[in-house]
């Protein structure tokens, strides 16, 4: 196969199309590029403009499954700079991960606090349509004690 087939078989993307496919805004893009989390992207000959083929698309989006978890900015940079580092970082990279897992654990308890709070909520409006005073009372009163949990978790 000549050069000229060779370049045209291969799949390229612009920070457009990178963000549309990856869920990251072309500034975050940016951004991460030009702090180090995403390695420098070649540019067009001619435009000067991004172009990502293939491989930068596939780091790009496990960058971007790393920002859907929250992870921060610091910790994504320690992440990749660790996986330059190959297996001799394997600690730190589970040491890291490891840390996310359970600050994602913390979000869902909490998470799933509020979503109790709502459904107390939906069944004390119920109650009250109902004109079971009563209940709604029940109700209103497991709603505070929940409220007063979210609190002292230190979520609202």
């Amino acid at each position: 196969m000549d050069g000229v087939s060779i370049q045209a078989a291969r799949r390229t993307y612009t920070i457009k199309e990178t963000a549309a496919l990856t869920g990251l805004p072309a500034s975050t893009l940016r951004y991460y590029e030009s702090i180090g989390i995403i390695a420098p992207v070649s540019r067009g000959a001619s435009s000067r403009h991004r172009v990502y083929d293939e491989g930068d698309l596939d780091r790009v989006m496990w960058i971007a499954c790393l920002a859907a978890t929250g992870m921060s900015v610091g910790d994504m940079k320690r992440y990749v700079a660790n996986g330059e580092l190959g297996p001799a970082a394997a600690r730190a990279q589970v040491e890291l991960l490891t840390a996310q897992q359970r600050r994602l654990e913390i979000e869902a308890e909490h998470i799933a606090l509020r979503q109790r709070y709502v459904a107390l909520k939906i069944d004390y409006w119920r109650a009250t349509d109902a004109g079971d005073e009563s209940r709604a009372e029940q109700l209103s009163d497991e709603a505070l004690r929940l409220a007063r949990d979210l609190k002292r978790a230190g979520r609202p």
